[in-house]
C-alpha cells in the first residue's frame, strides 16, 4: 500500500476516534475509516466547487489524486489475507454518468434503482449481506423516491489467533464488571513485549498485541480510568502506527507502569519471562449517521440540495442526502471478525516443589473495564477497524 494513502486513512481514523463514544446503554462502538475513505475519495474525484475542497481536506490528499488513491487502496485490500472488500454503484435509469468518472470506478456491482424504495432496499440489503458473509444484513442508506444514486462499500475481516485463549465462564474480581458472569479469556506467553505502554495527552495507555494468523493483528487499548474513550483511542492509534513511541514490558520498571498492568522481578524455577493476560470476549455493533459529523467527513457543502456538487459524476446536479455506516466487531478465544457497510444516497439537489534458582521477569495485564481495540494490517500499519468496548459478552 502507498504510504501516503495509509497515512491519510489513519489520519481520518484518528479524527473519527477523537469523537468516538459508546451510546448510552450500548455494548460499545465500532467504525472503519478504511471502508469510508475510498468512497469519499471517489466522490472527491467527481466533485467541484467548495465541496471538492472540503472533501480533499477530510481525505488528507488533493482531490485530483483521490480517485487514483481509492483505486490503489481497494486493489491493495485484495492482498490482505482474511479481508474481503467490495464496491457497488446503483443509479436511476435516467441518470447520465460522466464516462471519465464511471470508467475509473473499481470493478464491482453495477445496478439500477427502480424508484420503488421497498424493492430497491431489498436488492441493496441482499448485496450488503452477501458481501459481508451475513455479518451486516442491511444496507445503511435512506432511500427516497428521488434517490438517483447509491455508492457503497463493504468490508469483512476474519482472522484466527496464532495462540488461542483459554475461555471460561466466570466472574471478574475487580473493576466495574466485577461480580457478573461473563466470558473471560486467559493465556500466557513468554513474549513480554506483546504488551507496551505509551503516553498521550490523556495519560498512560496500555496496549496488548494479539497476533493474528493472516497478517492482521488486534491491539487492545486500556487508558486511565477517567480518560475519555476518544483520548485513549487516539493515543493507541498513534502508538500502533508508530507515530508515538511505546515501551515494551521487558523495559518497564517494576510496579504498575501502565493501566491494568503489573510488572515484577521474582524468584522463579526458570529464567524465562512470562506475561499473563486476562481479557473478555465482546461483540459490538454500531450504526453511524455520518452527516451528524458532516464537517469531519468533508460533507457539509455536499449536502446542500439547492445546487449540484459533482459535475465530474453527472451532468445532472447531485447532492448527498444520506451517508451512513453499519459496523460489527467480535472478539473471542479463537479469533476476531469485523465487518462494515458504508453507503451514500445521492439525489437531485500454568512445577515441582524446589527452591527457586532464578530471578525472572513477570508481567500481568487485565482488561477488566471499558477499553478500545484496533485491527491493524501488520505490514502497512493501516488501521482497518477501531472501536470501544463498553460491555463484555455475558456468559
Amino acid at each position: 500500500m502507498r504510504n501516503s494513502t495509509v497515512r491519510a486513512v489513519n489520519r481520518l481514523t484518528t479524527h473519527w476516534a477523537a469523537a468516538a463514544q459508546a451510546p448510552a446503554g450500548s455494548t460499545g462502538t465500532v467504525f472503519t475509516a478504511a471502508g469510508l475513505w475510498p468512497l469519499l475519495a471517489l466522490l472527491a474525484d467527481g466533485s467541484g466547487g467548495p465541496a471538492r475542497a472540503e472533501l480533499a481536506q477530510a481525505l488528507g490528499i488533493p482531490a485530483e489524486a483521490a480517485g487514483q488513491g481509492a483505486r490503489e487502496l481497494l486493489a491493495a485490500f485484495a492482498g490482505v489475507r482474511g479481508l474481503r472488500t467490495a464496491t457497488g454503484l446503483w443509479t436511476g435509469a435516467g441518470l447520465p454518468l460522466e464516462e471519465g468518472w464511471s470508467a475509473k470506478l473499481p470493478a464491482g456491482t453495477r445496478g439500477t434503482l427502480t424508484g420503488d424504495p421497498d424493492a430497491d432496499a431489498k436488492a441493496l440489503d441482499a448485496w450488503a449481506s452477501d458481501r459481508t458473509d451475513g455479518l451486516i444484513e442491511r444496507m445503511p442508506v435512506v432511500l427516497e423516491e428521488d434517490t438517483l444514486m447509491v455508492l457503497a462499500s463493504a468490508l469483512a475481516l476474519r482472522l484466527r489467533w496464532i495462540q488461542p485463549f483459554d475461555e471460561w465462564e466466570g466472574e471478574l474480581h475487580t473493576g466495574p464488571w466485577a461480580g457478573r458472569r461473563i466470558r473471560t479469556l486467559y493465556r500466557s506467553t513468554s513474549l513480554l513485549d506483546r504488551v507496551r505502554v505509551a503516553h498521550g495527552p490523556t495519560g498512560a495507555v496500555t496496549l496488548l498485541e494479539v497476533v493474528g494468523s493472516a497478517g492482521v493483528d488486534v491491539h487492545l487499548v486500556l487508558g486511565e480510568p477517567e480518560a475519555p474513550a476518544g483520548g485513549t483511542l487516539t493515543t493507541g492509534i498513534a502508538a500502533v502506527t508508530r507515530v508515538l513511541p511505546a515501551t515494551g514490558a521487558s523495559l518497564l520498571p517494576d510496579g504498575r507502569p501502565g493501566p491494568g498492568l503489573g510488572v515484577a522481578t521474582v524468584a522463579a524455577h526458570s529464567p524465562e519471562p512470562r506475561l499473563d493476560i486476562e481479557t473478555v470476549a465482546f461483540e459490538v455493533r454500531s450504526e453511524h449517521d455520518l452527516l451528524d459529523h458532516a464537517g469531519l467527513f468533508g460533507l457539509e457543502t455536499a449536502t446542500d440540495t439547492d445546487r449540484g456538487h459533482f459535475p465530474g459524476v453527472s451532468s445532472q446536479p447531485l447532492a448527498i442526502t444520506s451517508a451512513r455506516q453499519s459496523a460489527l466487531a467480535r472478539f473471542d478465544a479463537e479469533g476476531f471478525e469485523a465487518a462494515a457497510v458504508t453507503a451514500f444516497g445521492i439525489a437531485a439537489g500454568c512445577a515441582a516443589p524446589a527452591r527457586p534458582r532464578y530471578r525472572a521477569r513477570r508481567a500481568e495485564v487485565h482488561f477488566d473495564r471499558p477499553f478500545g481495540f484496533l485491527a491493524v494490517h501488520r505490514t502497512s500499519r493501516l488501521v482497518l477497524a477501531a472501536g470501544w468496548v463498553a460491555e463484555p459478552e455475558a456468559a
